[in-house]
């Protein structure tokens, strides 16, 4: 990875979230290992696969990973060692152990060896000068039945960003302030200033350096992160951004028909895998709660429950009988227990990682 790369993160870790900032365990559930390896494999991983790795997790990444698998070893990867002293300080300040923090580049085969059941790389592929040598790498750390969930910049997303970033690398501005200072004298119907009165994003130092002021971008279309994938000898699973359809074929076709408009759904986030056996039926096997919802359905707990939407789902709230309902999966439910309509249901669960369905 580019040195500048490196030097920009150190300048500016991202995110810059306050290190008291907290998640809820139960906002954590797509985390999961456990939740995740059934879903694409029908059983719990063995415990050889019992291990994650964040690569270029930034400052902030461990502290959900921890708090969603707070039994499994946790590898946090990164070029910046303030990005790593940021992320450790946090996980410490709310009690998480158990994550190894290492600096350097997902790239070095010495660094992190596999084999990891679980491995993360959310917006850091975009970020190498090689981005198919960065997936190659991890794949070779991936275990037999593994699972990576990427997320890469959509080129029709990004138009306005990437057109702003140009243009301010072309003018040599490299400072935070100095965008925020243009910004101030533009005009009110300015490209400029309607990006930032539009973007979350650049309201943080951070953000504005990470989204206009980054040193290595690229964005992608749909048909080039088909090539990547298959140039990188994984599996594509599942797509993942917000609205995705659950069929890998039937979402491409949908992104393909949005690009042809110019238009995407988003960044683009997916899941790949390897040499995964396939869900469980929903007939077939037993149905467990998925471990990060176990405190948040207590019988005590009376309100609605909120979760946010993971796997291409919107989540509405859970109701009382919802919660009754997942409440009898705190122990292993056999599916031949289940009338035919409770198997519709929970094989629904298990679809949004609620429930985890395995094969006994």
């Amino acid at each position: 990875m580019p040195e500048s790369v490196r030097q920009h993160y150190e300048l500016y870790p991202y995110p810059d979230y306050p290190l008291f900032a907290s998640v809820r365990r139960r906002d954590t559930y797509a985390n999961n290992l456990d939740a995740l390896w059934a879903l694409f494999n029908g059983e719990l991983p063995p415990p050889a696969a019992r291990r994650i790795l964040i690569a270029g997790c930034g400052s902030f990444a461990p502290y959900p990973f921890a708090l969603a698998n707070p039994d499994t070893p946790v590898t946090a990867l990164d070029l910046s060692r303030n990005s790593l002293k940021r992320a450790r300080l946090h996980c410490l300040l709310h009690g998480l152990t158990g994550v190894e923090f290492l600096p350097g580049d997902l790239c070095d085969p010495n660094l992190a060896p596999g084999p990891y059941g679980m491995i993360d790389a959310y917006g850091v592929l975009h970020h190498l000068a090689e981005p198919l040598a960065g997936l190659r790498a991890l794949a070779a750390r991936l275990a037999h039945g593994g699972i990576v969930r990427v997320m890469l910049y959509s080129r029709y997303t990004r138009l306005e960003e990437d057109s702003i970033r140009r243009a301010l690398r072309f003018l040599k501005v490299r400072d935070p302030e100095q965008v925020r200072r243009m910004v101030a004298r533009s005009g009110k119907d300015s490209r400029l200033r309607g990006f930032f009165e539009s973007s979350d994003e650049v309201s943080s130092r951070s953000g504005l350096a990470d989204a206009l002021l980054h040193p290595q971008v690229k964005s992608y279309r749909i048909a080039e992160i088909l090539d990547l994938v298959a140039a990188s000898g994984l599996e594509l699973l599942r797509f993942a951004h917000r609205g995705a359809l659950p069929e890998p074929e039937r979402e491409v076709a949908r992104i393909r028909e949005l690009e042809r408009d110019k238009r995407a759904p988003g960044n683009f986030v997916f899941y790949l895998g390897r040499d995964v056996k396939g869900p469980c039926r929903e007939q077939d096997g037993v149905y467990r709660l998925n471990p990060c919802l176990a405190a948040a359905l207590a019988p005590w707990r009376l309100a609605p429950l909120h979760l946010p939407g993971r796997l291409g789902h919107e989540n509405a709230a859970l109701d009382g009988a919802e919660r009754r309902f997942l409440r009898r999966f705190r122990k292993p439910v056999p599916a031949a227990d289940l009338s035919r309509a409770e198997l519709v249901k929970a094989g629904d669960y298990a679809d949004r990682l609620f429930l985890m369905r395995c094969r006994t």
